[in-house]
């Protein structure tokens, strides 16, 4: 089946070097936003905040703090993924704010809630439970704005190799609310797509009946 989000997906690669002379425009920028700001996340908790850094000397900043990787000053738009930590707390306020947005009963929302407190009581437990949990869901944001990206011809490169705790000091954030999770450069290819490898179809999957 060949359609627009096949060929998304091979249009997509980890893009190693940018044209640094060519920008995304806001509209397009905006449609790759919402393709993570709309991504699915766990009891609708929307556990993530993304940076859009366009400042040129913010990114030569968090270059060596990303293993001096090109594409960091090389983009177009870097947005840092941000992993919540606080809101996810019962005791913030902002998940019974979330189940609210359904507008059910009171009953259903006392139903949720200590389904909620019951169900995700060892993770709430400590702050470095809480990121594993959140972060991991910033991956459903992350892949969907890759792909939203992808599907406009526009290229990106998803980053884990960072120092951690040094660029959250850069940016300048509130750790008991936000953590990095990941960073992902959005631009336009300097170079022509290499071949995209991959493990064959049979190898990855296995129908269980």
């Amino acid at each position: 089946m060949n359609n627009a989000f096949s060929k998304a997906m091979d249009f997509r690669h980890a893009c190693k070097v940018f044209d640094d002379t060519k920008k995304i425009d806001d509209d397009a920028m905006k449609y790759i936003l919402e393709a993570g700001r709309k991504s699915p996340s766990s009891f609708g908790m929307e556990a993530w905040k993304f940076l859009v850094i366009t400042n040129e000397a913010l990114k030569e900043t968090l270059k060596p703090l990303c293993w001096n990787q090109m594409q960091i000053t090389s983009c177009s738009h870097l947005v840092v993924v941000l992993a919540g930590i606080d809101s996810v707390k019962v005791q913030s306020g902002e998940v019974e704010k979330r189940f609210k947005r359904r507008q059910m009963s009171q009953e259903n929302l006392d139903f949720y809630m200590s389904i909620y407190a019951n169900h995700l009581k060892d993770i709430l437990s400590s702050d470095e439970n809480i990121y594993a949990w959140t972060a991991k869901q910033c991956y459903i944001a992350l892949a969907n704005m890759m792909t939203a990206a992808a599907y406009l011809e526009i290229d990106s490169c998803p980053i884990e190799g960072f120092e951690k705790e040094k660029v959250e000091t850069v940016l300048g954030l509130d750790t008991s609310k936000y953590q990095v999770a990941a960073l992902v450069p959005f631009g336009y290819r300097l170079n022509e797509q290499p071949e995209q490898l991959r493990l064959p179809f049979e190898d990855i999957v296995s129908y269980i009946k």
